[in-house]
């Protein structure tokens, strides 16, 4: 198509697609970012960002409310949401801002409005027709909700809504015990609220170590988090003064709001996808391992692909299609190797393989596991919390899988992915200098001790 618009096309400003744009305009092509809402999609918007920031000031809550066991004289006064929220849209203002300069700066043209793929390289936009070599569907997720559950934005509330609470509830009902689910638990439990979270998995953020989630568990009790887990639920009642949620059994749990979070959806219907040939799966779109869909020239990235819907996941694939499309033959993207963590109070965070999905891929003989307690760990008994570090292993063969718990945890992670990526053994770690007093001596730890050579933790 020499006579296209533009070279690229991307289909959604969100993490995956403005960095598409972005790598794509640093290798000279031509692009266009198509984009409804703001640039910077769910994440910066309603996502990782706000949401991290509601995890920061509950984490200030929390010193404050504890400051005496470390000699400091404090109160919590209390929680001024208006200021709270003043505070989180600051932070999301100055990104976005950045944000736009970086597009503006790389002179990428940003067509505003709603997209719909009207041919294999072709985006209608508005009535405007627009087209390019290649096209990249990033159109992102939404909150879901489950059969018969109607969120009404008052009583029942979405994770977007809860962003933009005035107030603190006195009481929550979480539906969902997954990262969004637990994330909130922890905020509104540190500003005051009495929480209960109903999870029909068997454990919470059951997509963790087993040992990771019973870990949470029992730092939320002892936090007063309620939580039913193998629960699913069956109904809610509203009324003008809050919820009454009942769960499989017949019991009812009341409270003044019910937050619903049970995962996101591809936003994928009525963009023309299937009619160009792009194949859905329950609304996902397919793709090869290089992000590509059955359609010629047409590359789809983040949570619109099955997998991790997560902002760094679909950033790095749109690094991937932007190189790939220039002709630099960017390596493919191990998703085992895309990094998780659960913002909650205590943290957990991993990479690679759980301990059981390692057993069905080696079997039980061929896989080693070890865990070193943060007990002796010297900033981590600073900080006051609690937690572990879980290696495992191939028997005799590099480590496969890292799991972390304890606040701050996820700031380790950087290590933990060079450690699976490089496919490295504990023998090859366990010289590493690591510095100290710092939580990332637990990691070095406890490669210590699967090398055979402990020093705090017991052989």
């Amino acid at each position: 198509m020499a006579d296209a618009d533009f070279d690229v096309l991307v289909l959604g400003a969100g993490s995956g697609g403005y960095a598409c744009a972005l790598r794509a305009a640093q290798l000279g092509l031509s692009v266009a970012l198509v984009e409804k809402d703001r640039l910077g999609g769910t994440c910066l918007h309603v996502g990782c960002i706000p949401t991290k920031a509601l995890l920061h000031a509950a984490e200030v809550a929390d010193h404050a409310r504890d400051a005496g066991k470390v000699g400091v004289q404090a109160s919590l006064d209390g929680i001024d949401m208006p200021g709270v929220n003043a505070y989180k849209d600051g932070v999301v203002s100055r990104l976005f801002k950045g944000l736009t300069g970086l597009v503006k700066s790389r002179g990428i043209t940003v067509i505003e409005g709603e997209g719909r793929l009207t041919g294999p390289r072709e985006v209608t936009v508005d009535g405007t027709a627009h087209t390019a070599r290649h096209v990249v569907l990033a159109s992102g997720s939404y909150s879901r909700t489950l059969p018969g559950l109607e969120v009404d934005g008052e009583r029942v509330i979405t994770s977007e809504q809860a962003l933009t609470l005035d107030r603190v509830p006195a009481s929550v009902v979480v539906l969902g015990g997954g990262v969004i689910g637990c994330e909130f638990a922890s905020v509104w439990r540190s500003f005051g609220a009495e929480v209960t979270i109903v999870e029909a998995l068997p454990r919470l953020v059951a997509a963790e170590d087993e040992a990771c989630g019973k870990a949470l568990e029992r730092a939320f009790r002892k936090r007063g988090i309620g939580f039913r887990t193998g629960t699913p639920f069956q109904s809610v009642k509203t009324s003008d003064t809050g919820v009454a949620v009942t769960v499989e059994g017949g019991d009812v749990i009341e409270a003044e709001l019910l937050l619903v979070a049970v995962g996101r959806g591809p936003v994928t219907d009525g963009l023309g996808y299937e009619e160009q040939g792009i194949t859905l799966e329950r609304g996902f779109v397919v793709t090869d391992e290089r992000c590509r869909t059955g359609v010629e020239g047409v590359y789809a990235v983040g949570d619109i692909v099955p997998g991790l819907q997560l902002a760094h996941r679909g950033f790095q694939q749109g690094i991937f299609v932007a190189e790939d499309i220039a002709g630099l033959d960017p390596q493919r993207i191990d998703e085992t190797a895309i990094p998780r963590v659960t913002y909650s109070h205590p943290e957990v965070a991993s990479v690679g393989l759980t301990e059981a999905a390692a057993v069905e891929r080696y079997g039980a003989d061929e896989v080693e596991a070890l865990s070193y307690d943060l007990g002796g760990n010297g900033k981590s008994q600073i900080l006051q919390t609690q937690g572990f570090v879980k290696l495992v292993r191939q028997k005799d063969g590099p480590v496969v899988g890292v799991h972390l718990v304890g606040d701050r945890v996820g700031e380790l992670i950087g290590e933990a992915q060079l450690i699976y990526g490089w496919e490295a053994h504990a023998e090859d770690v366990a010289p590493l200098v690591h510095a100290h007093p710092t939580q990332n001596e637990a990691l070095g730890e406890a490669h210590l001790a699967l090398a055979g050579k402990p020093l705090h933790a017991h052989a």
